[in-house]
């Protein structure tokens, strides 16, 4: 597999990959995903919510609908395009009172890395698997500008099938998955000296072949704990699934729970 270059996300996120992602996440995995986060949140309705990467918004639009306020970020164009045509579309079906309403969901473009605004929101997840795209430095920045856009003793909730502990146990360095009219094959490769997954989706419909290189750095737990505390935030809860059940060594998916510090012992991170 050639070298990928590690801003491989600038350019991946358009055509056949979003085709397959929107008919990869069930309806049902999305109330599943909203109920956990408004849990794990512990807010009312009425606060305001980062999601980021936010793709199409399918989870700000079912926390909309459950009367939050939502702010979308992703770098993907086509994904933002969308999601914006479908507040135009809400708006037009609903009064701005409603909850829901297209007054209550912003969708943006731009770049995790670079995350703007000061104590902003009530509360953020990052969610999608995307927890791992960015290399070190850069994943250092993304956590501290939601630490940044967070109001002090705010929550953070990450959701990852990438943590070590879930992907080294069951690696595989090829599968194949029919999802909806697309059959993709994901070849992959783990370079132990980088901890990151260097992987090749190859996709196939109606007779066309596509390919696209991704690269995915892999962090332990411990890891991740550690890069929160740096960022400014105090681990609540590690959960290995939706209902909560511990998260252990082959656990399919991670679940940090996460506040902002509302102070560190030198300075204020915020005086609002």
């Amino acid at each position: 597999m050639s070298e990928i270059p590690t801003n491989w996300y600038e350019d991946f996120f358009h055509g056949v990959p979003l085709d397959l992602w929107r008919q990869a996440i069930p309806p049902e995995k999305t109330m599943a995903e909203a109920d956990f986060l408004v849990k794990a949140l512990r807010l009312d309705p009425g606060s305001h919510l980062l999601d980021v990467p936010c793709g199409n918004g399918r989870l700000a639009f079912e926390l909309a609908k459950r009367g939050y306020r939502m702010t979308g970020v992703d770098i993907s164009e086509e994904f933002i395009a969308e999601a914006r045509s479908s507040v135009i579309r809400l708006g037009k079906d609903q009064p701005p009172a409603t909850a829901g309403g297209s007054d209550s969901v912003e969708f943006m473009l731009g770049d995790m890395r670079r995350i703007e605004g000061e104590a902003i929101y009530d509360g953020a997840y990052c969610f999608g698997n995307s927890f791992g795209f960015l290399e070190y430095a850069d994943m250092e920045s993304f956590l501290n500008g939601v630490a940044r856009s967070l109001k002090p003793g705010a929550r953070f909730v990450i959701e990852t099938g990438m943590a070590a502990e879930s992907i080294l146990p069951k690696f595989e360095a090829e599968s194949s998955h029919q999802i909806g009219d697309i059959h993709v094959t994901i070849r992959e490769q783990y370079l132990a000296d980088e901890s990151c997954v260097d992987s090749e989706y190859i996709f196939e419909r109606h007779g066309k072949t596509e390919s696209r290189k991704a690269k995915h750095w892999i962090y332990t737990a411990g890891e991740i704990r550690r890069m929160l505390e740096r960022a400014g935030f105090e681990i609540r809860e590690l959960f290995g699934s939706l209902d909560c059940r511990p998260f252990a060594l082959g656990s399919v998916e991670l679940f940090v729970i996460a506040d902002r510090r509302r102070s560190t012992s030198n300075e204020e991170l915020s005086t609002d």
